[in-house]
């Protein structure tokens, strides 16, 4: 648990709201499914039978301003069932704690599941999505990267600073 995460969720759970599904936006919007993605590792395996590739040890996966980290990522290669796309990569399933950081945004969790065809990220397990100073919390972020429209779901939790106004002792 980061510590970022164990301050919220210790010192600021009070002033929590609490829900079971929030609508949250991620990025800016503009992503591009079609560029290439560059994936860095420590030990890299493939098996052509399944068309699985595996990465393992401080995976670094980079599409445009989108970027990924892991301790594993194994990648789903396209197999003719109508998913194609530009560069050939179906689904990417990240494990070991995530990191999922766009220009503007981050978000980490336990795992993530990205959809390169259909554009979207799934995480799951302990998901914090930090967004300037704004933090929310939950079990499953579901992002959508083409709108940068996304939703958190699972017993969410999130932090509302008070807004500071100059009304002191006059």
């Amino acid at each position: 648990m980061t510590l970022l995460r164990t301050f919220i969720l210790i010192f600021l759970l009070p002033m929590s709201a609490i829900a079971q599904g929030a609508n949250i936006a991620l990025g800016t919007g503009a992503f591009d499914s079609g560029l290439p993605v560059e994936v860095t590792a420590d030990e890299f395996t493939v098996d052509q039978s399944t068309g699985k590739a595996e990465f393992n040890g401080n995976v670094l996966v980079v599409q445009g301003d989108v970027r990924m980290s892991a301790s594993k990522v194994t990648i789903e290669y396209s197999q003719g069932d109508g998913t194609d796309t530009p560069n050939g990569i179906s689904r990417l399933l990240a494990s070991g704690g995530v990191t999922f950081v766009t220009a503007t945004d981050a978000a980490e969790a336990k795992d993530a599941v990205y959809s390169v065809a259909e554009g979207t990220v799934t995480m799951s397990g302990e998901v914090l999505l930090t967004q300037g100073q704004s933090a929310i919390a939950g079990d499953r972020l579901v992002v959508n990267l083409a709108s940068g429209n996304g939703r958190m779901e699972g017993r969410v939790r999130t932090v509302f600073a008070p807004s500071t106004t100059d009304g002191g002792d006059q």
